[in-house]
């Protein structure tokens, strides 16, 4: 029994790792093919074929080649969404960020974002250094090193050592609760997504969830918005970056 039992386990691993094989190698020559419409100028091709693969999970590299061929494709709003959706999985990508930067210059709406305090830049720069995954990584290895400067200062038997030890065990400490806390945020960011793109060429936006809200002010295709009630499934209250705060149809915008 136990043998019949060890064969049927054994078929059915041969068989799940055989078919991850071929959704793998499936998915391999789809981005080629998107990459080799790209480099032909068949954007509408390349455009098909990223989406698609986007449809079996997330890649910062397919949403930045899909932002390419979009923009190409001269479709700004579409190129912006994924850009982002790009930076939000690699927030450190150079790339990804200078492509988004040209994409918003195209649009019709220039953002005035509030001004910030330097030290909240800062730590906002600091945070898109690195991925989610890198700062977990980073708040281990720190906590290792935690861990050895408390050894060093509770067993050394010298003086000078315990206290590099007790110095070092608080850099250390402070650094991992860091980490930790820029690593929540990113994963955060990822799972509960509270910012859009304006995809309507021309949208008004209104006083309350309804069309005979009072009119506020209006915003064009590829404005970079965030999301302040998501209560409803036909409106949503938006928010700029200059504070201006509204609500607009579900339908104009698309979250990141």
């Amino acid at each position: 029994m136990k043998k019949i039992t060890f064969i049927i386990i054994s078929i059915l691993l041969t068989f799940s790792a055989s078919s991850f094989a071929s959704s793998s190698d499936a998915a391999n020559k789809m981005k080629k093919d998107a990459d080799v419409a790209y480099s032909k100028a068949n954007y509408a091709t390349a455009i098909q074929l990223y989406e698609n693969i986007l449809k079996n999970g997330e890649s910062a590299e397919v949403y930045y080649n899909l932002g390419n061929s979009y923009y190409k494709h001269n479709e700004i709003a579409k190129s912006i969404l994924n850009y982002e959706r790009a930076l939000l999985l690699e927030p450190y990508n150079s790339d990804i960020r200078n492509n988004l930067e040209i994409a918003r210059g195209k649009t019709l709406d220039k953002a005035n974002p509030t001004t910030e305090l330097f030290f909240i830049t800062w730590a906002k720069t600091l945070n898109n250094a690195v991925s989610a995954d890198g700062w977990a990584k980073w708040g281990i290895l720190f906590f290792f090193l935690f861990i050895g400067s408390v050894y060093f200062y509770v067993f050394s038997k010298y003086v000078k050592v315990k206290k590099i030890g007790f110095v070092c065990g608080l850099i250390f400490l402070g650094t991992t609760i860091l980490a930790n806390i820029f690593a929540f945020n990113q994963k955060e960011g990822l799972v509960n997504r509270s910012t859009a793109i304006i995809m309507s060429h021309s949208v008004i936006v209104r006083s309350t969830p309804s069309e005979s809200g009072t009119k506020l002010f209006e915003i064009h295709d590829g404005h970079k918005v965030t999301i302040k009630d998501n209560s409803m499934s036909e409106w949503k209250d938006i928010q700029l970056e200059d504070g201006k705060e509204g609500w607009v149809h579900t339908s104009d915008i698309e979250v990141i």
